[in-house]
């Protein structure tokens, strides 16, 4: 059974930073890392960093210039690193990577559970 384990959530005054990290376990054959979503309490989820299919990278505008999205296919890893944190960035993070569990497989989509986030003083 495949599973994504989101790690480094937390409490972090304004002004510092945090790493996330998720790992992917279980019958893995292919790993392809897509991107980090958040929810914050009453709000929709929503996309904050994604790797597009040429490997480029995609920020939320809120986002944009503080936090990093960065992976590790070979690893079965990807991370965010979020600076200059701000009050309005407290969410549950989640991450998002595709699978194939053997190497004629389809690929298919899976959530971590979340890691809490909160920027508070």
């Amino acid at each position: 059974q495949v599973q994504l384990v989101e790690s480094g959530g937390g409490l972090v005054q304004p002004g510092g930073s945090l790493t996330l990290s998720c790992a992917a376990s279980g019958s893995i054959f292919s790993f392809n890392a897509k991107g980090w979503h958040r929810q914050a309490p009453g709000k929709q989820r929503e996309l904050v960093a994604a790797f597009t299919s040429m490997g480029n990278t995609n920020y939320a505008d809120s986002v944009k210039g503080r936090f990093t999205i960065s992976r590790d296919n070979a690893k079965n890893m990807v991370y965010l690193q979020m600076n200059s944190l701000k009050s309005e960035d407290t969410a549950v993070y989640y991450c998002n990577a595709e699978i194939r569990s053997t190497r004629w497989g389809l690929w298919d989509d899976y959530w971590g559970q979340g890691t809490q986030v909160t920027v508070s003083s």
